[in-house]
């Protein structure tokens, strides 16, 4: 299904003729994402149409919209990739037909962005989200104060819920952050990997099955928002008004507005901000560009490809700058 939206602001055309710039989408009901959208259309100018699909989690669904942009005159075209292994017949219709593509939030490797001079990535490093997912959760751990080892026995039995299966970022965030809190000291014990597809409700089901196992569950680190606060439903669906006393600490990455309120609450401990407004106005003014033949040289473009955004640590200190900015 295509949406044709357009924003507020100052006209932009090229000979008079209307800006078209289409987006597939791997999944509209991924949050992050939607909020990324959201913030994208709000940004963009008056005069400027975008068409918006979801591919639904089907590569082959995404092809064929490739091809609908490219027949509907899209003057660049923007990829949230369903399966970033998986992107030759989307680069083959690109270079055939000479168009420009951002690829956006799940990034393609290297040899394939290089395949072509107007092919672009737009997004955040994995590690980095990573990393900092695990200092939030060593630095509390570790803290005076500390309330997370509940059974005091120096060793933290944590639950990992991890994005789709073989996906480079998911597997990237869980592999830095248990590195990053094993190099700064801490003792850990797994208790479960969960393979939750960064999906709010089989974080739900996953979690609900390890509370019915009876495991330790001390700490939960989420590969974003939505996992963590299905991780949130379990519990509240178990344990009702007891929820809040039994939850153990959980991290999580994407900072998506519900996320930020889990932080402000007390139900999160702390998330990663993937700051989608830089990403979505990132990609819009790159898009922009591209369309109009301007000047690329102030949009912090590095390595003639990558347009990368930092993320920032969250905590109950400094939640609510992000949650109403």
């Amino acid at each position: 299904m295509a949406a044709t939206l357009s924003g507020c602001g100052n006209i932009k055309s090229i000979d008079n003729k209307t800006i078209r710039i289409g987006v597939s989408v791997y999944d509209i009901h991924d949050t992050f994402i939607t909020q990324l959208m959201d913030e994208f259309n709000s940004y963009a100018d008056t005069n400027v149409t975008i068409v918006t699909y979801n591919a639904g989690q089907s590569t082959k669904e995404q092809n064929n919209q490739m091809q609908e942009m490219i027949d509907t005159g899209c003057d660049v075209i923007c990829i949230n990739l369903v399966d970033r292994t998986e992107p030759e017949h989307i680069i083959d219709m690109a270079l055939k037909y000479d168009v420009p593509v951002i690829f956006f939030n799940r990034e393609l490797t290297k040899e394939d962005l290089q395949r072509s001079a107007k092919f672009y990535y737009v997004g955040s490093d994995a590690v980095e989200s990573g990393i900092m997912q695990g200092e939030l959760a060593a630095d509390e751990i570790l803290g005076q104060e500390s309330t997370i080892d509940t059974n005091n026995d120096g060793t933290i039995q944590y639950v990992m819920l991890q994005g789709e299966a073989g996906h480079q970022d998911a597997i990237v965030r869980s592999e830095y952050c248990v590195e990053t809190l094993i190099n700064k000291g801490v003792q850990l014990d797994r208790q479960g990997l969960a393979i939750a597809n960064f999906n709010r409700t089989q974080a739900q089901s996953k979690i609900e099955q390890l509370i019915s196992s009876n495991i330790e569950i001390e700490l939960i680190l989420a590969n974003n928002d939505d996992m963590a606060l299905g991780a949130i439903d379990a519990y509240l669906n178990m344990y009702g008004e007891d929820a809040k006393s039994k939850i153990p600490a959980i991290y999580g990455i994407d900072g998506t507005i519900g996320g930020l309120e889990a932080v402000k609450t007390g139900y999160m401990h702390g998330t990663v901000y993937n700051d989608k407004e830089g990403q979505a106005h990132a990609m819009y003014d790159l898009a922009m560009a591209l369309a109009t033949g301007s000047s690329l040289d102030d949009l912090g473009i590095e390595d003639g490809h990558y347009i990368r955004l930092p993320h920032t640590k969250i905590t109950l200190d400094n939640v609510n700058d992000f949650l109403y900015r």
